[in-house]
């Protein structure tokens, strides 16, 4: 483990199990996660980048959002936005409609198709996942399945039950 944009000795500063020593684990371990993310979304029938997945994802979640909604939810620029649908209309992924009492805005949303290949892309990434977790032991997936939901209580404001689990756990 290295210091990021620093020179290191491959050790972190103060006690490995320090909130830092942990961070620079997690930020190594997040990195290879992604790297399988991107790789198992790039295997699926339709490549789509980055940019046009969380677009997509983010019409299945908020289905009939508005363009100016859209490229909010994805700290884009509008003109960018607006040629992100242009592409994700053209492959049969989204479709643009009026709204039905504001005939000047344009709702945003996922057609079969593009439903479909969230699905996939979503498969294959939980597959992927699933073939790194087999490699690990029953009692290393459920300690870093708390820690997870303890990390996401943590960051989301809810309240931890006793050893650990959340309320809808």
């Amino acid at each position: 483990m290295t210091h990021p944009g620093g020179p290191g000795d491959g050790q972190a500063d103060g006690p490995a199990d320090g909130p830092r020593a942990v961070a620079l684990e997690i930020a190594e371990a997040v990195e290879n996660l992604a790297n399988l993310w991107s790789l198992s979304a790039q295997a699926a029938v339709l490549r789509l980048s980055l940019h046009q997945l969380r677009a997509l994802r983010a019409l299945e979640v908020t289905p009939g959002l508005n363009l100016t909604g859209l490229a909010e939810r994805l700290d884009i620029g509008l003109p960018t936005a607006s040629r992100l649908c242009d592409r994700l209309e053209a492959a049969g992924l989204l479709e643009r409609a009026l709204h039905p009492r504001n005939r000047r805005e344009v709702r945003l949303s996922l057609t079969t198709h593009g439903r479909r290949v969230l699905g996939d892309v979503a498969e294959r990434r939980a597959r992927a996942l699933g073939e790194a977790l087999a490699g690990m032991a029953p009692d290393e997936r459920a300690a870093l399945s708390r820690g997870l939901r303890a990390f996401l209580a943590i960051r989301t404001g809810e309240a931890l039950r006793p050893g650990g689990e959340t309320p809808e756990a």
